[in-house]
């Protein structure tokens, strides 16, 4: 078993092994068993049109790993992935598992800071990444890595390896491996935070196993699915909500898709037949907004999963007008909870809440700073714990004391209440809230009400330092067309029924809001450039 993570208490496992969340098979049988299954169906398709079948997946991960083990990468190793939607990435995840070692899944725009916090937390031996990607030689990030964290033994290069090992020259003849424990941890994930290092999700094989089934079944992924992987390969929604996973497991095909940009998206929806794909907001909009000037043929698409933060009601109405398809909102987090819209719930669900929990071994509680539990369908800390939501983070015993309850609740920080139906409403982050001389305002309602203006595109609301009420808002707005002033937009606000404590004290407008390396509205800095605006105006507050 790996050292430095938390396994679920042996009655709760028992209990889910039980109820048959948990069936006890390594996660790379999901694809095995296709390919035994289907062997000559159509796995992969990259962005040039390269096409694997689910045989060809199979016995080139199989080479993969006995390749790794030929290195001395096996059982228990930790491995940094750090590569973008290629077919080098879903060949080496499962030729990770199938060696015995533990995929480290980082995001192409993770750098130095956080590379080199993951492999040392990690105790990472190898680091996988692309030579070249998006401008950015990542063997210069390499070399500052194998400086920083001893233990990398080895960094493997797809592309142009310079002094390093040539990730397609890990290879040899299939070999006798090893079957992991399903109990033990077959992944880690990161933390999708916005403030402070990423912390690592260990998911074991069992429990994200059942992650990918259960959504599989919830969205309806069967062999006639053709999934667009669109956000990178390593972020959890695109992987296994049901993602690049649930497709392999259903047995339909998974196209990569370099960008999420309408340009490269569209056309691959297009010329591959594409049916469902996952985006975040900020994604969505830019869809939403670019189907009036992209011609693609869009008429294959089914499902459009929204997720990664929430998306409000106005611009949800839009999806199925503009794009043709359903939308179905997803809240999740890759330590484990996952809520989805279902695919025959009525519209004012589906615009208005953003789903509800996947597994009927899902135990959420709502609570309030005290730690009790508020009324039905009061706003309150969302708690969770079940059969796929992590026990504590990788090797962070400080940190897991704060994150959990004594009996196993993950603190999730996030605000919402929950309908007679069980769906939830997220109402904001339990930290994204700005104190206007008492006056609590959420961020995240201020917002939906800002995209409901027609001249709003996006809208992101920070606190600024003031020194007589503590904080005053300050709305960022991407606006669409011509943008409104401050005065039309307190009047609309006003006719919205939005109390006046709550209108935006300050509006800036800007061409693109910063974003998180999950793709999540950077609060962090968008506050930072504020304050250091007022700073440069005269004193805070003045």
């Amino acid at each position: 078993m790996l050292d430095g993570w938390v396994p679920w208490p042996e009655s709760l496992a028992e209990r889910y092994r039980a109820e048959g969340f948990w069936q006890g098979r390594p996660l790379d049988r999901l694809l095995r068993d296709r390919a035994e299954r289907d062997p000559g169906r159509t796995a992969l398709v990259d962005a040039d049109g390269d096409r694997w079948t689910y045989a060809e997946l199979d016995a080139r991960a199989d080479r993969t790993a006995a390749g790794l083990r030929r290195l001395g990468i096996g059982t228990g190793d930790r491995v940094v992935v750090q590569l973008p939607n290629t077919d080098a990435f879903v060949v080496l995840f499962f030729a990770l598992l199938r060696a015995g070692a533990v995929p480290v899944l980082t995001l192409p725009a993770h750098r130095e800071s956080e590379i080199v916090h993951v492999a040392g937390t990690a105790g990472a031996v190898a680091y996988a990444i692309p030579d070249v990607h998006d401008r950015f030689d990542h063997r210069t990030l390499a070399r500052a890595l194998r400086k920083a964290v001893p233990s990398v033994a080895h960094v493997l290069v797809a592309g142009d390896p310079a002094e390093f090992t040539a990730l397609a020259d890990v290879d040899a003849a299939p070999c006798p491996l090893p079957v992991p424990d399903p109990s033990d941890v077959a992944v880690l994930l990161l933390s999708g935070g916005t403030t402070g290092k990423p912390k690592l999700i260990p998911r074991t094989h069992d429990d994200y196993a059942y992650n990918v089934r259960a959504s599989a079944e919830v969205c309806g992924f069967d062999e006639t699915t053709v999934y667009l992987v669109v956000l990178p390969t390593a972020h959890n929604f695109a992987l296994a909500c049901p993602g690049l996973l649930g497709t392999l497991l259903a047995g339909g095909t998974v196209v990569l898709s370099p960008t999420p940009s309408p340009e490269d998206a569209f056309a691959l929806v297009e010329r591959e037949g594409v049916t469902a794909t996952a985006v975040v907001p900020p994604i969505a909009l830019l869809w939403l907004d670019a189907v009036e000037w992209e011609d693609a043929d869009l008429s294959s698409l089914r499902l459009l999963q929204v997720g990664g933060s929430k998306l409000g009601a106005e611009p949800a109405a839009r999806v199925r007008p503009a794009l043709g398809c359903t939308l179905q909102q997803v809240f999740g987090m890759a330590e484990g909870l996952l809520n989805y819209t279902r695919l025959n719930d009525p519209e004012e669900l589906v615009l208005h809440t953003q789903g509800r929990p996947l597994s009927p071994g899902d135990e959420i509680r709502v609570v309030d700073p005290d730690g009790h539990d508020v009324p039905p369908g009061a706003t309150g800390e969302l708690l969770t714990r079940g059969p796929y939501t992590l026990r504590g983070y990788y090797r962070a015993p400080e940190h897991n004391a704060r994150s959990f309850t004594p009996d196993g609740f993950y603190r999730t920080g996030d605000l919402v209440r929950v309908l007679p139906s069980g769906h939830l409403v997220v109402e904001g982050r339990e930290k994204d809230q700005i104190n206007r001389g008492g006056d609590k305002i959420s961020a995240e309602e201020l917002e939906n009400h800002l995209l409901a203006h027609p001249g709003v595109h996006d809208a992101a609301v920070v606190g600024m330092p003031d020194a007589t009420l503590g904080e005053r808002t300050c709305a960022y707005l991407v606006p669409r067309g011509q943008a409104p002033t401050q005065r039309e937009l307190s009047a609309f606000l006003t006719e919205r029924g939005v109390a006046a404590y709550k209108l935006p004290d300050r509006v800036e407008l800007t061409d693109t809001l910063p974003r998180t390396s999950v793709g999540k509205t950077d609060k962090k800095a968008l506050g930072h450039r504020i304050t250091e605006l007022l700073r440069a105006e005269g004193p805070v507050g003045g």
